[in-house]
């Protein structure tokens, strides 16, 4: 197997007999024996059982994009996962949604910044991908900022009993299902409102935990939201809990988190409209929070996206709190 290929090479972390096997792609300016040091690179974690190049190979595109503008960009498989050693769990969802993945992505961020003399690591992650990055980001000295897609909060079912699967399918095709899903919906919200702004029982409090220690530093965040089922814009359906909302608010005023709603997206972003909406929101965010003094100028394509909640009260900053590991025990 050829190793290396124009701007992309294969890489190996880790202790033999569980190597995490992953691709690098080079800078587009620097040479092919020499590393982009100095620089913060971005590391992709993989979505639940997604191999490293994601859906459609999206993160593909977006790590070739990332690399052109002058950072280097890793693309790795988590242990059991891809082409990666070890093996995967068998609730991988539920290893996912407890911080299983912590250590592994942790370890992976100190070996790229020893390898490769980076300025520290961005951690880009999508769906599961990003309950992975937020707990790696917390455990993490080199973590110095995080991309965010579609992340969510909650505890979700590995798999939604048949008879409900078969509910919202009728209730998508068929005009009294989709009155009385409307009911149900209006019933959901009244059950919000009692409750008043406190997340719901399935909430992942330890992930809450771990995102509150986080944000709180100051560490920069771009989180972006595709349009949801039934979704009213930026909110969510109807009844569901505002979690992006929530989140926002929690990670609190000194907070340097930016919350971007992607319209026209899908939920894997691989769709024309989602991936390149991912793409400028990536350059105008690395451009503002980790500008490269050798890189050109960014030069959007297209009018930025409104923010849920810019936030002014910082300025532009490369560096990050050492101490940011996030006690799971007694949550």
């Amino acid at each position: 197997m050829r190793e290396a290929i124009e701007d992309r090479e294969l890489i190996a972390l880790g202790d033999p007999g569980a190597r995490m096997r992953g691709t690098l792609h080079r800078p587009a300016d620097s040479r092919a024996d020499a590393s982009a040091s100095h620089r913060p690179g971005v590391l992709f974690l993989n979505s639940l059982s997604l191999p490293r190049a994601a859906s459609g190979d999206s993160a593909v595109h977006w790590a070739a994009s990332i690399a052109a503008k002058g950072y280097p960009a890793f693309r790795i498989d988590l242990p059991g996962l891809g082409d990666s050693e070890g093996s995967s769990s068998t609730s991988l969802l539920d290893f996912i949604n407890g911080g299983g993945f912590t250590t592994a992505a942790a370890s992976a961020t100190v070996q790229l910044v020893e390898r490769y003399n980076l300025a520290g690591t961005i951690i880009f992650g999508h769906c599961a991908g990003s309950v992975s990055a937020v707990y790696a980001a917390a455990a993490s000295s080199n973590c110095k900022g995080l991309i965010l897609l579609d992340p969510y909060f909650h505890l979700p079912q590995a798999k939604r009993p048949r008879v409900r699967e078969g509910l919202s399918d009728w209730a998508r095709r068929s005009a009294v299902g989709g009155l009385l899903s409307n009911i149900y919906d209006r019933a959901r919200k009244l059950l919000l409102t009692l409750r008043g702004s406190q997340p719901p029982g399935n909430a992942n409090t330890e992930l809450l935990a771990c995102w509150k220690l986080l944000a709180a530093t100051g560490v920069p965040i771009l989180l972006l939201k595709a349009p949801g089922i039934k979704a009213q814009g930026a909110k969510p359906r109807l009844g569901e809990f505002d979690y992006i909302d929530y989140v926002v608010k929690l990670a609190g005023r000194k907070s340097r988190v930016t919350a971007e709603f992607v319209e026209g997206a899908d939920h894997s972003f691989a769709n024309r409209a989602g991936r390149a909406a991912v793409q400028l929101h990536i350059d105008q965010w690395l451009a503002a929070h980790f500008p490269l003094a050798e890189a050109k100028a960014v030069q959007p394509d297209a009018t930025p996206l409104r923010s849920r909640e810019p936030n002014t009260n910082h300025q532009d900053s490369n560096q990050a709190p050492a101490d940011r590991v996030c006690a799971l025990e007694g949550r």
